[in-house]
């Protein structure tokens, strides 16, 4: 019964195709050329697309037909005896094929999730979805207060650090620290006495801008300057504090400044220099944090917008695109999994079993053998080029030489050989079709001319194959937009039996495409 449906609506597509093709000729130049007849064009509709293979070949008397799996795998049931009347479309054999069924069902859901998500951006977005995006940006909001808080917080606290370490750590061993500076002590090198005290004189002016900042510090302040101007004067301090520690370590005893003395020192600026490397840490992993929460709040911002905004075109083309992907997605997993069924191409008795359950099948090894209870077919050969279009299946008509065109036979294609057939030189494969009635009218020897439908896909966007322009492995469409003609670069897909190529991505319905200018 499905082959009879397909047969009809195969039948249907080719006569409305037909017409298209011998009428639509002429409607084109009348309504699609301008004023002075030179520019043609096309404004794009959703059509059905066909792809169609047309030969020739000889009605014969029915022997049988070895029927095999196109893949190899472990043979998992065999429902059918010799001898058993199976009608067309029973399943015959098949392969295990858990993970070929689990496949169609992951790609299924895939699917309904892709055309879900389309439907959700068709509909726009719900109130309760702005609003949990509204909670969102509130919330982000309140983490990057608190996060200019602890950043404010660890400014101070390194300022705080860096004031101790100077003022209290190390002035206790300086003399008019703040104005003049003198070590108390005796150092073994000048020079580093030298650095030591111009160091406290320099760090002095640090110090001052440091608490300057760290009073003035609220969460309005530019905090990324502030950050910059703490990071340089702690360095400062820490540099003040390492030629401190040198000195200290180079001092010299003597009756006042003992060795008790100076490792009293040593350690007080070793605390010193640990607190400030400490609290440079702290407020730059506050600073951190802070670029962090205002990312976020960002994040949630613009989310926020999108679902206020709603979805555009552009977004829906895209989305309308993964939805025919997972669709295509589908269908592979559906052709996968009819590769591991044997399937009664028409009414007929099986004849012979070769192969047990539980065995490895061969691609192309006959497994069941199949005579129809019909008793002619059609044998014909199929060009090379045409071969990987066909499949067992596949709906034909049929006319006879002897009742001419108007005549038509329901027919399909029920086996194609694996290997060719040279034929004057030229490669070609036998195929066999089953008529899918009996009618007493179809003799053996008759001339048969055959048009196997091939594929047929619906709401399809097409345009003639010369319409289409390729330069450097880019694919282009000249468009009328107005008074303008824009290059739109497309991608193509099938062509058609009647010089038509598919656009699968850049053209939308309605564009007028120029075929001439």
């Amino acid at each position: 019964m499905k082959k009879v449906v397909a047969y009809i609506q195969a039948r249907m597509i080719l006569s409305a195709v037909v017409g298209v093709v011998v009428v639509g000729g002429a409607v084109w130049f009348v309504f699609f050329s301008n004023g002075n007849g030179t520019e043609q064009t096309l404004v794009l509709e959703p059509r059905t697309l066909v792809q169609q293979v047309s030969v020739s070949g000889k009605v014969q008397a029915v022997d049988d037909v070895k029927l095999s799996f196109v893949q190899s795998g472990r043979i998992a049931s065999i429902p059918v005896k010799v001898g058993s009347e199976v009608g067309r479309g029973a399943l015959l054999a098949s392969l295990d094929n858990a993970d070929a069924q689990a496949l169609v069902l992951q790609r299924n859901a895939a699917l309904a999730s892709q055309e879900a998500e389309l439907q959700s951006l068709v509909e726009g977005t719900r109130p309760e979805e702005i609003a949990v995006s509204e909670a969102a940006v509130s919330s982000a909001t309140v983490v990057v207060l608190q996060a200019e808080l602890a950043l404010i917080d660890a400014l101070r606290d390194a300022q705080r650090a860096a004031d101790n370490g100077v003022r209290v750590n190390t002035d206790q061993f300086i003399s008019n620290p703040r104005t003049d500076p003198q070590l108390t002590f005796s150092v073994s090198n000048a020079q580093v006495r030298i650095t030591a005290e111009s160091g406290r004189r320099s760090v002095e002016a640090v110090l001052i801008s440091l608490e300057t900042l760290a009073t003035s510090l609220t969460s309005s302040s530019d905090l990324t300057s502030a950050v910059v101007t703490t990071k340089s004067g702690l360095s400062a301090v820490s540099s003040f504090l390492l030629s401190a520690s040198i000195a200290v370590s180079q001092g010299i005893t003597n009756g006042s400044v003992t060795s008790t003395i100076l490792e009293g020192y040593g350690t007080d600026v070793a605390s010193a220099r640990s607190s400030v490397n400490t609290a440079t840490s702290a407020f730059t992993s506050a600073e951190t944090a802070l670029k962090n929460a205002r990312a976020s709040l960002e994040s949630a911002e613009k989310s926020l917008l999108l679902k206020r905004a709603g979805a555009t075109a552009s977004t829906l083309a895209a989305q309308q695109a993964d939805v025919d992907a997972a669709r295509a997605q589908v269908l592979d997993a559906e052709a996968q999994l009819r590769k591991t069924y044997i399937i009664a191409p028409f009414s007929g008795v099986v004849t012979a079993i070769d192969a047990k359950l539980g065995e490895i099948s061969t691609p192309s090894v006959p497994v069941i053998s199949l005579i129809s209870q019909n008793t002619l077919q059609i044998e014909s050969f199929v060009p090379e080029i045409n071969l990987a279009l066909l499949e067992v299946g596949d709906p034909a008509v049929v006319t006879l030489d002897a009742y001419g065109t108007s005549v038509e036979f329901p027919a399909s294609v029920v086996a194609v050989d694996p290997a060719e057939t040279v034929r004057d030189g030229v490669s070609t494969y036998r195929a066999l079709l089953a008529f899918n009635e009996d009618d007493e009218r179809v003799r053996a020897g008759m001339t048969a001319n055959i048009v196997i439908t091939a594929l047929t896909k619906d709401n399809v966007l097409m345009i003639p194959v010369g319409a289409v322009k390729k330069e450097g492995g880019v694919q282009t469409v000249l468009v009328k937009e107005g008074d303008a003609k824009v290059q739109k670069t497309v991608t193509t897909g099938v062509t058609s039996s009647f010089g038509d190529v598919e656009i699968v991505s850049g053209l939308s319905a309605g564009d007028v495409v120029i075929l001439k200018e």
